[in-house]
């Protein structure tokens, strides 16, 4: 007689995607502890069951053949050829402090990611800059949120997003800047959707994006005004008397100064530059003031601009002039891009020490000193260069050594080709990702084979600050090890892995950020660990302990810990509790469009279906159908015509820096005198022109001028 085999035992768990900064929760379904398919999380209060294209394609993408599966090392021919761990390890160390001994300490530099484990960030921070005298680090977070963060210190003290997601659901007045929900966030446009007050959307974009169509109005402004925009319509507010004075008194500095500031944005003078006639302006001006809750939303069509800053903070001024912070339905509100941007922000040691502390600050540093049991010595008392400054920190030869972790700068970052030379120059890059093939893997020194997410346990931060679980669901392939495990490792074999015995894994880190966060704006100390987090389906920071013992009982029974929006009470983060009206005179774009180049290049996200440099994305074979195979340009009926320029029909893109070839898509959905390209392709940055805001230093994506020539067929 023979014996069934017992059925496997099928079980599930939810964790959050790790894609987009939205913080949706999926469950995966597993089979003896190995996941098998997903479905969104039902209950998890962030997306309540649904799902983008991407969430649904989580799993596929970890299946791809050229995943990073064991450590390669480039020979003397130049090819990339397999190596041990041990070989790796002490390839790394060896050829790292060679260059520090040569060049000095700070010759080696690091670049992180928004997209690995907040405990992996705090490590790997630590690592380099207690451990290995490594004093500049960015992350790649800086392409996409650096603006907001500025914004928010300079105005509120710290950098902290007021808002929860069911904002979305009880404005009247959504107002969204820069920001196309439907594409690059459907999720939250779903909120949007659900909203049952019927709301006024406002939507201020100069392309008539899938967002502008649904809007109840459209300012199809003209590019790079929209600080001379909300500047007129603060001017209006104060005109009209349209704005919350007892509020004002109360709660902020700077109004006087403003005030006198924008009394020269006169309506004629800001539809001149503009192109949103008066009555338009005034009619939004009065949406705002008759709004009972009204909420201004922006992503990187502000925070990608060479003022980004001040324009993030011409929102916040139009939300502290009216009152709209604090309460249900308000705020200037930032929607982040990666999925642990906010992570990367507080806990990753390049802009501010851990969790949101300043380098400078001797308090701050005996306070983490403290905390991980290290003299604090070994902490530097100065933050390190921002990610531009580290690219020509390379350039002038002051950077010998390279660290990339999880990102691929090679595609992404601004002016490509330059940045591609920069890396050429270098004595020894490193590069540490789940696929050995990107752009920037293809030029390292050694690779070092990065689990994905799915395959490692951790926290992400989402944009609505809520710190959600990422769990283990898988094995990584091969040789390939957590980020985590890779920073210990190192620690290890560079000698100094004493300093962090107390971060065993990453719960033990977890709980040290805890203490460290003692007392700070993004304070975590109440949280009960891993385990409130996923029976709570994440928690909002602020949580400290007095928090965690108002609010214990009833928030275990609904599961959800509340949803916290900041500044109910009207005190801010400065020390006198008061927001600042910040505001400065709006600048020039550096390369305007001329005879010679008569186009402003545009770029953004193109589908929901792909994501950032399509490292991941471009694996399912599900997305691949979902998003334009070849790299395609929006281009305007006529300037199609004044180009010769037929529907489909391959053309030349060209700015100062390169040339590339696109497929015409003619819309009028682009306005005269600009064309659109997608940021996903790894051509589109030969084209754009590496400019920065002064205060965040992010890059400005969304300012070059390019021409359009048709393609003849013996150059296709």
């Amino acid at each position: 007689m023979t014996r069934c085999a017992a059925p496997a035992a099928t079980t599930s768990t939810t964790l959050v995607c790790g894609f987009c900064s939205t913080g949706c929760g999926l469950q995966v379904h597993l089979r003896d502890g190995e996941a098998i398919g997903l479905t969104p999380a039902a209950d998890y209060p962030v997306n309540a069951g649904m799902a983008c294209p991407k969430g649904w394609e989580s799993l596929a993408v970890l299946n791809a053949g050229d995943r990073a599966t064991e450590p390669l090392l480039r020979d003397a021919r130049g090819h990339l050829q397999p190596v041990d761990w041990p070989a790796a390890l002490a390839t790394f160390c060896r050829r790292f402090k060679a260059i520090q001994q040569a060049h000095g300490p700070h010759s080696v530099a690091f670049l992180s990611t928004g997209q690995i484990a907040t405990e992996e960030m705090a490590l790997l921070g630590s690592l380099t800059k207690f451990g290995m005298g490594v004093l500049h680090g960015d992350g790649n977070t800086r392409q996409c949120m650096a603006s907001a963060a500025v914004a928010y210190k300079e105005s509120f003290g710290f950098d902290a997003p007021p808002y929860s997601y069911t904002d979305l659901e009880q404005s009247d007045v959504i107002v969204l800047v820069g920001s196309n929900l439907c594409v690059a966030h459907p999720i939250l446009w779903q909120r949007i959707c659900l909203n049952r007050r019927r709301p006024e959307i406002i939507v201020v974009d100069p392309r008539k994006t899938e967002t502008a169509m649904a809007a109840t109005l459209h300012l199809p402004l003209r590019p790079k005004s929209d600080l001379v925009l909300f500047y007129g319509i603060a001017h209006l507010l104060l005109r009209e008397g349209w704005i919350d004075r007892e509020f004002i008194d109360a709660h902020t500095l700077g109004f006087e100064p403003f005030a006198a500031h924008v009394a020269a944005f006169t309506p004629r003078h800001v539809a001149e530059v503009s192109g949103i006639d008066e009555a338009t302006l005034h009619r939004v001006a009065e949406l705002i003031h008759r709004g009972r809750r009204v909420s201004f939303w922006w992503t990187m069509g502000v925070n990608q601009s060479y003022e980004g800053v001040r324009t993030a903070q011409s929102l916040i001024n139009l939300a502290l002039l009216t009152g709209n912070i604090g309460k249900p339905g308000t705020g200037p509100n930032s929607i982040t891009g990666q999925c642990n941007a906010m992570g990367s922000r507080l806990f990753s040691n390049t802009t501010n020490l851990l969790g949101g502390h300043d380098f400078a600050n001797a308090g701050h540093r005996q306070k983490v000193a403290d905390a991980l049991g290290i003299d604090m010595g070994l902490i530097p008392a100065e933050s390190g260069w921002a990610y531009d400054q580290i690219v020509e920190g390379i350039l002038a030869g002051k950077i010998k050594g390279l660290w990339v972790i999880g990102a691929n700068p090679a595609h992404s970052w601004i002016n490509q080709n330059t940045l591609r030379d920069v890396l050429g120059r270098l004595d020894f890059l490193v590069v540490q990702d789940m696929y050995h093939s990107t752009e920037t893997a293809q030029r390292a020194h050694l690779v070092l084979p990065a689990a994905a997410w799915g395959e490692k346990d951790g926290t992400l931060i989402n944009s609505e600050r809520r710190i959600g679980l990422m769990k283990k669901v898988a094995r990584a392939p091969g040789q390939a090890l957590t980020d985590f495990t890779i920073f210990r490792s190192i620690a290890e074999s560079w000698g100094c892995g004493k300093l962090f015995t107390r971060w065993e894994n990453p719960e033990a880190v977890f709980r040290g950020l805890q203490q460290i966060s003692r007392g700070q704006p993004c304070d975590i100390s109440g949280i009960a660990g891993y385990r409130m987090l996923e029976e709570a389906g994440g928690v909002q920071w602020p949580f400290p302990e007095a928090a965690a013992a108002r609010e214990d009982d009833a928030r275990l029974e609904n599961q959800t810990y509340g949803e916290r929006r900041l500044f109910a009470g009207g005190r801010f983060y400065h020390a006198d509790g008061r927001a600042r009206f910040v505001f400065d005179m709006p600048g020039r774009m550096r390369e305007e469009p001329s005879a010679r180049y008569p186009l402003l290049l545009l770029t953004g996200r193109g589908t929901t279906a792909q994501w950032h440099t399509q490292t991941r994305t471009a694996k399912s074979a599900v997305l691949r159908k979902l998003a334009p195979r070849d790299l395609y340009a929006e281009v305007n009926p006529a300037d199609a015509r004044r180009a010769r320029v037929r529907p489909n029909q391959w053309m030349m893109v060209e700015s100062q820096r390169g040339a590339i070839k696109a497929k015409a898509f003619i819309t009028p959905t682009v306005p005269a005198g600009s064309i659109f390209l997608p940021m996903h392709y790894r051509e589109t940055n030969q084209l754009t022109l590496a400019h920065f805001d002064p205060h965040s230093r992010q890059p400005s994506y969304k300012d070059c001028a390019v021409r359009i020539r048709p393609l003849e067929r013996w150059e296709r």
